[in-house]
């Protein structure tokens, strides 16, 4: 590998938020944005790769994460401050112009930066979460509890909405990321992953086993670069993402049924645990973003995509990247 494709970290002022990002290459900007309990270095591999490729990726921490952090109050995470965050970005990196690419939380972070600003970001990829338009039945997190409600079992969720929810895993960090990335990975056997639907009233940490143990793609030493960042800016501004989200569906009421007309990729892993609550969106994805190109399903694949098929995931994006 080059130097110059060495991912390497900085800071960025931009609007309000000093953003740390990791970054490498020179050429046409792709942003990477990463979700929970993510960072920026969950995208390392694809920074280096697409800069040796001949592109400018950065991966920022996002809004309430990492080297970043940002506001305390719960209301100022919400997707306008984090699509805005991004403009920002691409600004403060001297650009007009991007490809935005989102896994998990990321993905519909990404979503909205296609459809809201296609003139900035001109084309997108979403890894594991598919575009999930606006309801017309009222506020997401009712409906959640309804379904739940119907099933005899709480989504994660909507268990996230207790204002206390992130203190469990504020008290022992490694501990909840290694249940995290290992209930939701895909070598891990089919009765131990998650399905995010917990049994009511049990806390999503106490649903999974003190077994878990780190995935066969996290060393020691990449585990430890989470367990520092998490012990030092805590679960909450995290956790304040998924308490936006009734918020964020009165904020967005302009977006109904609108489209992204953008260039668009989609990549799931076969086994990954979000196609049990955001999978039934994937049938409908092209009729909300017509140029879909894809989508692709990962054999054997978990949710941790980037990580865990690193090489299949970077030709993906690099043959995307190239039809542009």
């Amino acid at each position: 590998m080059r130097k110059d494709t060495m991912a390497q970290t900085r800071r960025i002022p931009t609007d309000g938020l000093e953003q740390q990002v990791l970054e490498a290459g020179a050429g046409p900007l792709v942003l990477l944005i990463h979700g929970f309990p993510e960072l920026a270095i969950s995208w390392r591999d694809q920074v280096e790769a697409l800069a040796d490729a001949g592109f400018h990726a950065v991966a920022p921490d996002m809004r309430g994460y990492g080297g970043t952090g940002g506001p305390s109050r719960t209301e100022d995470h919400t997707i306008l401050h984090l699509v805005g965050d991004m403009v920002d970005l691409v600004r403060a990196l001297g650009r007009d112009r991007c490809v935005v690419v989102g896994h998990d939380w990321g993905a519909p972070v990404a979503w909205h930066c296609a459809l809201m600003r296609p003139d900035l970001f001109t084309a997108v990829a979403g890894l594991s979460m598919p575009f999930q338009p606006r309801t017309r039945g009222g506020p997401p997190i009712a409906a959640m509890r309804r379904i739940g409600q119907k099933l005899g079992a709480d989504l994660y969720i909507a268990a996230f909405q207790h204002p206390e929810a992130h203190a469990a895993y504020d008290d022992d960090p490694a501990t909840a990321l290694r249940k995290c990335f290992w209930s939701y990975d895909g070598t891990t056997p089919a009765a131990d992953r998650s399905t995010g639907f917990l049994p009511p009233g049990v806390p999503m940490l106490d649903t999974i086993s003190d077994r878990a143990t780190l995935p066969p793609w996290l060393s020691g030493a990449h585990f430890q670069e989470y367990v520092d960042a998490f012990t030092a800016g805590g679960f909450k501004g995290p956790f304040d993402w998924y308490r936006n989200l009734d918020r964020n569906w009165d904020l967005t009421a302009w977006l109904q049924d609108a489209r992204i007309r953008v260039p668009a990729l989609f990549v799931v892993g076969e086994h990954d645990p979000v196609r049990h609550y955001a999978g039934r969106h994937e049938a409908t994805l092209r009729d909300w973003a017509p140029d879909l190109r894809g989508p692709h399903v990962l054999p054997g694949a978990g949710h941790w995509l980037q990580q865990e098929r690193p090489e299949e995931v970077n030709r993906l994006l690099l043959e995307f990247l190239r039809s542009l």
